[in-house]
């Protein structure tokens, strides 16, 4: 694209952004807001608070936030220990989770409720 081309896109766009923005001067919802906005300042202005004082003072449990917007982490219960013995070897294999190796070919091999009536409770 020639910088001819993107100057008078740019202000296109522009003067796109500049309409809209005067079409919202006019919004009675957005004159609204700003007046609360400019009292609620003043207000707090007048008590000594701070935005940060009055949303610990309305939702307290906001405010442990991880640093960087990061998402609390959150922990689930650990898995439980599952330990099965095979009676025929003799073979005991511990695991958390049901993608264990042998486990499966146990389950191939013995079918998947012979071998849960191994598990050690």
């Amino acid at each position: 694209m020639s910088k001819l081309a993107e100057y008078r896109q740019l202000e296109k766009h522009l003067a796109e952004q500049l309409q809209a923005l005067e079409a919202m001067k006019g919004n009675d919802g957005l004159k609204k807001e700003i007046e609360f906005e400019t009292k609620l300042r003043k207000l707090l202005e007048h008590y000594g608070f701070s935005l940060k004082h009055i949303i610990n003072i309305l939702e307290p449990q906001t405010t442990t936030r991880r640093p960087n917007g990061a998402p609390a982490v959150t922990t689930r219960k650990p898995r439980e220990l599952k330990v099965y013995k095979n009676p025929n070897t003799g073979e005991v294999i511990e695991t958390k989770g049901g993608n264990h190796k042998a486990l499966k070919e146990w389950k191939a091999k013995h079918g998947a409720n012979v071998v849960e009536g191994w598990r050690k409770k």
